[in-house]
């Protein structure tokens, strides 16, 4: 079987109201290029069934208990084929028509990381100015502590080489996941590019499900792992070590 030329994988929890229109604009806008690796954590709806209904032949569909949307992204990651992999939300927050996009500009570059950055885009960032603020200061202190030169590290489109991502040692179960990985990529001396995408945010009435403790959280995890050793990350047994 051809290896697809990129994974999206697509946790969801509770999504019965997106998931069909998000569904359809993924496979409308990345057709053949992508397999798409959906992975229910334990949804209470109809989330499930949907997704039974409606992944194509070469997609995958995991169901497992809740166990925070970290949890579900690490499940996708294990049985990801593509040579890139990228994870979508199930809600409507970002626009897969600019996957293609991201995917073409990182073959094109032999990039092993490129981010889509919200803030390289003028349009509405924020329904409330604490979750920009926030997300702001993440990118700075993460800036501050890698050396890095990001504009918007907690992005959802994280675009990685899938051949590098299975050696990282990924842990995190929550959404302490996405700084996890930005992390493991900036310290094995990777470079990671930016390009400009689209935003559409939620509000907390909406869904939105990051607080203020979760921002702490984050920092944490920016903080610990720069006490690391350069071994912790790298999987025991990758060919990198």
């Amino acid at each position: 079987m051809k290896t697809p030329q990129l994974s999206i994988v697509i946790p969801v929890y509770n999504e019965e109201a997106t998931l069909r229109q998000i569904t359809k604009r993924v496979f409308d806008a990345c057709g053949d290029i992508a397999e798409v690796i959906f992975v229910d954590d334990g949804s209470s709806d109809s989330s499930l069934s949907i997704l039974k209904e409606i992944a194509r032949e070469q997609d995958t569909v995991i169901s497992k208990n809740n166990g925070g949307k970290g949890s579900a992204v690490r499940k996708g990651y294990k049985v990801a084929k593509g040579t890139y992999v990228i994870v979508q939300d199930a809600d409507l927050e970002y626009d897969p028509e600019e996957i293609p996009a991201l995917l073409a500009y990182a073959e094109k570059h032999h990039l092993k990381a490129l981010w889509g950055s919200r803030r390289l885009k003028k349009q509405k960032q924020f329904v409330h100015v604490g979750h920009f603020l926030g997300g702001t200061a993440l990118t700075y202190i993460c800036n501050i502590l890698y050396g890095s030169h990001l504009t918007d590290q907690p992005t959802c489109y994280k675009m990685v080489r899938n051949d590098l991502l299975q050696t990282f040692p990924l842990k995190e179960d929550d959404f302490r996941f996405d700084p996890e990985l930005t992390v493991m990529v900036l310290r094995r001396g990777v470079d990671i590019k930016e390009q400009p995408i689209s935003y559409h945010p939620r509000s907390m009435e909406e869904g939105k499900k990051i607080n203020w403790r979760d921002w702490f959280k984050w920092v944490w995890v920016f903080v610990t792992l720069r006490l690391k050793s350069r071994l912790y990350f790298v999987k025991a047994g990758s060919e990198e070590q």
